[in-house]
């Protein structure tokens, strides 16, 4: 069957208009639907758009996030004091592709804090605050910000807020996260690309039993 030079015209038009509908489609679902909808930013452009961006810190400490002031430290110099014991919390996540999530502490000023995390694979990676007073978007402050597998350390919080990290995923497999943190620290929430959060609670210290003076 032959076909004449305008057919073959016709069906290279044709051609051509499916593939330029088809890659205007995957456009669309990467720049603005998964965004919008899953909160997947691959390529940036949700957030570049105002389309969708990390979660904004609490306007508020959460609730008994200072009960008493028991986790301010007491003193100054080398050694300080705290009216409680100090908290310690271990967990993991698992990150799907391209998904993010935070997980902070609320840190009364001058509150230590130690921590080590190790992921599957690199992520992007963020260890920041934001102030409990006007702590809205953009007032966040960046202590740590490099792509890593793991990290190991110690923060003092120069500022009363919520304190913690950003990871996100950047690749199309999933990542585990695993975190372990001894601190003064109450309340941890963890917020993900999905706009769920949840509060997690965390637990003082246990110390030996007193078995009598000597």
């Amino acid at each position: 069957m032959t076909y004449t030079p305008s057919e073959l015209s016709s069906a290279k038009r044709l051609t051509q208009a499916t593939i330029a509908a088809g890659v205007v489609a995957v456009v669309i679902l990467f720049a603005i639907v998964l965004p919008v909808e899953y909160g997947i930013d691959r390529l940036h452009t949700g957030r570049a758009l105002g389309l969708v961006r990390p979660a904004e810190p609490l306007d508020e400490p959460p609730v008994g996030a200072n009960v008493d002031g028991v986790m301010t430290p007491i003193g100054s110099g080398p050694a300080v004091r705290y009216g409680a014991p100090y908290r310690v919390d271990s967990t993991a996540f698992e990150l799907g592709p391209y998904e993010y999530l935070e997980y902070k502490y609320h840190l009364a000023e001058g509150a230590s804090l130690l921590y080590s995390w190790e992921a599957s694979a690199l992520l992007i990676h963020d260890l920041h605050g934001a102030p409990d007073a006007g702590g809205g978007r953009g007032t966040e402050v960046s202590q740590d910000k490099q792509n890593r597998t793991r990290a190991s350390g110690s923060l003092v919080a120069p500022f009363a807020g919520m304190h913690g990290w950003y990871w996100e995923n950047p690749g199309g497999t999933p990542v585990t996260i695993r975190l372990t943190t001894a601190g003064f620290y109450t309340t941890a929430i963890e917020t993900r690309s999905n706009r769920t959060r949840r509060t997690h609670e965390v637990e003082p210290a246990s110390l030996p039993p007193v078995t009598g003076a000597r």
